[in-house]
């Protein structure tokens, strides 16, 4: 049985260093730049940067790394085929226009990996709650519910391996195949649901909702090298946008 997916890095990476809450604004500010900026040069830009700060996460391996973002890359061709085919382009401008959107669509998606991969979402819900000021109540049970997310993985391994030990093989056939992945995937929400009734009762018992303000032991402090990270997301957008103005590329998504 192959392991399952984990949150957060094993060891510390070099952007660990950075508070998440620093990380969370940068994508926030890369996300609005993104969304507003249409064409191939911004998009392509912020994206070069990203990819920059992989071996900063631990993500120097081709293997490691397809494993990580192999749905992002299925959507974003995904995104270009149906931009090429059913857009109102022709020709070379269509697939320019589909490459655009390829690569703004991997640019969005990918600074929320690097920051999965470099950050434990226990440091994750104590930055939110420190520093964001969020209900302790939404983090953690947020927490909880990741921690989970391997446990889901595990979990349909098992009933996919158990199905098999039975004899319950689709086969070829791809309605079986279909018939069978429905059922494996109602079985798994099923135990999803009575595991999360289990945890949420465990939670409220704890005192989760007691109304009662928390105290934080760990705690979270914000560095100077938290502020260098947004300013360096900032003066990347800027000389995106700059370098796609300047190429005639540039233009708001939405004109």
């Amino acid at each position: 049985m192959s392991a399952p997916l984990s949150l957060g890095p094993a060891r510390p990476v070099p952007l660990s260093a950075v508070n998440p809450v620093a990380q969370l604004s940068a994508i926030l500010v890369v996300t609005v730049v993104l969304l507003v900026s249409g064409g191939l040069v911004t998009p392509l830009l912020v994206l070069a940067a990203e990819l920059a700060l992989l071996p900063a996460v631990g993500l120097t391996r081709p293997g490691d790394l397809l494993r990580r973002t192999w749905p992002l890359l299925v959507s974003a061709a995904g995104v270009a085929w149906v931009n090429v085919a059913f857009g109102s382009l022709d020709g070379a401008a269509a697939w320019q226009s589909g490459a655009g959107w390829a690569v703004r669509v991997i640019a969005l998606a990918l600074p929320g990996i690097l920051l999965v991969a470099s950050t434990d979402p226990v440091r994750l819900a104590d930055a939110l709650t420190l520093h964001w000021r969020l209900s302790t109540r939404f983090a953690y049970g947020s927490l909880a519910a990741l921690r989970l997310v391997p446990l889901l993985a595990a979990e349909w391994e098992t009933i996919r391996l158990a199905r098999r030990a039975r004899g319950v093989d689709a086969g070829r056939n791809p309605v079986a195949q279909a018939r069978l992945l429905a059922g494996t995937a109602f079985g798994l929400l099923v135990g999803a649901l009575r595991r999360a009734t289990r945890l949420a009762t465990a939670m409220d018992a704890r005192g989760f909702d007691s109304g009662v303000v928390r105290t934080n032991a760990r705690g979270s402090v914000l560095r100077p090298l938290d502020g260098w990270f947004v300013a360096g997301a900032v003066a990347l957008c800027v000389v995106a946008v700059t370098a796609g103005v300047l190429t005639g590329s540039w233009h708001p998504i939405f004109s």
